[in-house]
C-alpha cells in the first residue's frame, strides 16, 4: 500500500499528497483551524492500487466529514488536481479492514451520493426519488429541519414560494452568502418539496463543480447535444455553489446559454454564491448581468436568537441518531452561540465536537467541562484580544471616553456599558475576575462577576443590548 500522504498536518509531496496540502490549506481558512484539527488532524490521504482515499481517523470524524464538508472537499479537490482524479472517504477501520481488492460502498444515509446516475430527476414521489439514490441531494436538509430567522427569513420566503411552484416568481433567484450560512440546505430542501408538490415535473439539481466536469466530459465524448438536452428539458434548475464557474469560460458560456434558454422558456432557475452578482468579477459580464436580472437574496450572518435555534435544532437530530434525551444545560448552549457567530457550520462542529466527546452525558455537561473541552479550538480560532482593546471599542460604541469605564461614575449611561465590557472581557480574554477588576479602575473581583451575571441575564430579557454585544464581539473578534 503506497501512503500518497501523511496527516493533514504533514503532507508528502507526492503528486496527490501536493493536491491534499493545498485543498487542507483552503479548508483550515474556511472551517477554522479549531473545527480543521477536530475532524482533519489526524485525516490522511491514502493510494491502494487505483483509488485515492481521504481516511478519517475514527467513524465519527468520518460522518462528520462527509455531511459537512465532503462536497467542499471534492469541490477544492477537482480545482486542484489535473489529473482529475476520485476521491473516496473512509474511515481508517473501514480502510484497514477492507483489504486490497474490495471497495466497500458509501453508507448513502444522509450523504452526497457519489454513483453515477444520469442528473435527470425523475420526481414520480419524494419517496422514489430517495429509492433512485438522487444524486447529489441530502435528505436531512428540508424545510422542516431548516431554522428561520431574521437573517435568512427573506431567503427561506422566497425557496418556499419557488417550491410550491406559485405563479408570479422572479427568474433567476440567486442566494448568496459566504460559506456556512446555510445556502445549500435551502437549495436541497427547494428540491425536495418541489418534486413533492409536483411529482410530474422534471427537477434537475446540480452542484457547478458537476456542471463543469459533466460538461467538459460531454465535449471530450461529443455529447454535448445530449447533455444541453438534459439541462434544458428541466422545469426546475437548481444549481449549486455557482460562483465555481468564474474564470472558465467555456463552461460560464455553456451555462450563458442554459440559462437564457430555460428563461425565455418559463422555466425556472435557482442558484447559490458565496458573494452577490456584482461581486463575481471573474465571472463573464453578460452572464453576471442575467444573475443580477432576477431576484438576488443575500442570507446575513445568523444572530444570537437563531444561532441558539439551531444548536436546539441540531442537538434534537444527533439525538434521534444516537438514541440519547436531546438537551443541554442553556449556559452551554448560550456559550456556543456567544462564541461560534462567523459561521453555522463552526458552530455545529463547536456542539458536534461535545457530543463526539461525552455523547448521552450531554445533558449534565457544565459550562466548565464545554469550555475545557473546547479551550485548544478557541485558543486556535480567536485572534488575542486585551482588555484594553474591549474597553476602547465599548467606550467607542456607547460615545464615552475610555477613562469613563474605569472612572467611580455610577450613573446608568456609564455602569451599563462597564457591565458589557466587564463581559465581553470575561468571554474572549483569559484574564481572571481579579485582574478584570484591577482593569476596571482597581474593583473587586465579585464586582466582576455581579456585572457577569447581570448582562447574562439582559442578553435575553433586553433586544437592545443583545445587538450591542453581537456588533461588539464582531468588532473585536475582526
Amino acid at each position: 500500500m503506497a501512503t500518497a500522504g501523511g496527516t493533514a498536518g504533514s503532507v508528502s509531496m507526492t503528486p496527490a499528497g501536493a493536491v491534499w496540502s493545498k485543498t487542507c490549506q483552503a479548508l483550515k481558512r474556511e472551517l477554522g483551524e479549531a473545527t480543521f484539527d477536530s475532524y482533519f488532524g489526524q485525516a490522511a490521504m491514502r493510494e491502494r492500487g487505483e483509488e485515492l482515499c481521504l481516511v478519517a481517523a475514527t467513524g465519527v470524524a468520518r460522518d462528520w466529514i462527509r455531511n459537512n464538508a465532503w462536497r467542499r472537499i471534492r469541490e477544492l479537490w477537482a480545482q486542484n488536481d489535473p489529473l482529475g482524479r476520485p476521491l473516496a472517504l473512509k474511515s481508517r477501520m473501514e480502510f484497514d479492514a477492507q483489504g486490497a481488492a474490495v471497495v466497500a460502498p458509501e453508507p448513502v444515509e444522509s450523504a452526497v451520493i457519489e454513483v453515477e446516475v444520469p442528473l435527470e430527476v425523475t420526481a414520480v414521489a419524494a419517496a422514489g426519488v430517495r429509492a433512485g439514490r438522487q444524486q447529489g441531494l441530502q435528505e436531512r436538509f428540508s424545510f422542516e429541519t431548516f431554522v428561520p430567522g431574521p437573517a435568512n427569513e427573506f431567503a427561506f420566503a422566497v425557496a418556499r414560494r419557488v417550491a410550491s411552484w406559485a405563479d408570479g416568481h422572479f427568474n433567476p433567484v440567486l442566494f448568496h452568502g459566504p460559506y456556512g450560512f446555510g445556502k445549500t440546505h435551502l437549495l436541497n430542501a427547494l428540491a425536495w418539496e418541489a418534486m413533492r408538490s409536483a411529482p410530474d415535473r422534471k427537477v434537475v439539481y446540480i452542484t457547478a463543480e458537476r456542471f463543469t466536469s459533466t460538461f467538459v466530459k460531454a465535449v471530450q465524448d461529443r455529447q454535448t447535444a445530449a447533455f444541453k438536452d438534459e439541462l434544458r428539458q428541466a422545469d426546475l434548475l437548481l444549481i449549486d455553489d455557482v460562483h465555481f464557474v468564474a474564470g472558465k469560460a467555456s463552461t460560464q458560456e455553456e451555462l450563458f446559454h442554459t440559462l437564457l434558454a430555460l428563461v425565455e422558456d418559463g422555466r425556472r432557475v435557482v442558484m447559490t454564491a458565496d458573494r452577490s452578482p456584482a461581486e463575481l468579477s471573474e465571472m463573464e459580464p453578460r452572464l453576471r448581468s442575467h444573475l443580477q436580472a432576477g431576484l438576488v437574496c443575500g442570507i446575513e450572518p445568523a444572530d444570537r436568537t437563531l444561532r441558539l435555534g439551531i444548536l436546539e435544532r441540531k442537538l434534537a437530530t444527533l439525538a434521534a441518531q444516537g438514541r440519547f434525551v436531546p438537551s443541554a444545560k442553556p449556559e452551554v448552549l448560550q456559550f456556543l452561540a456567544d462564541r461560534f457567530t462567523d459561521s453555522v457550520r463552526e458552530l455545529e462542529g463547536a456542539l458536534n465536537t461535545l457530543v463526539a466527546r461525552v455523547g448521552g452525558d450531554i445533558a449534565r455537561l457544565t459550562l466548565d467541562e464545554a469550555q475545557a473541552i473546547l479551550r485548544p479550538h478557541l485558543a486556535c480560532n480567536e485572534r488575542r484580544v486585551t482588555v484594553d482593546q474591549i474597553q476602547k471599542a465599548v467606550a467607542e460604541h456607547y460615545q464615552l471616553k475610555q477613562a469613563d469605564l474605569i472612572s467611580e461614575r455610577r450613573a446608568r449611561v456609564v455602569a451599563r456599558p462597564r457591565q458589557v465590557a466587564m463581559w465581553l472581557a470575561k468571554q474572549i480574554t483569559t484574564r481572571s475576575l481579579p485582574d478584570i477588576g484591577r482593569r476596571f479602575g482597581g474593583r473587586d473581583h465579585t464586582t466582576v462577576l455581579h456585572a457577569v451575571r447581570r448582562i447574562e441575564a439582559l442578553k435575553d430579557e433586553d433586544p437592545a443590548i443583545a445587538r450591542d454585544i453581537e456588533v461588539l464581539l464582531r468588532k473585536l473578534r475582526g
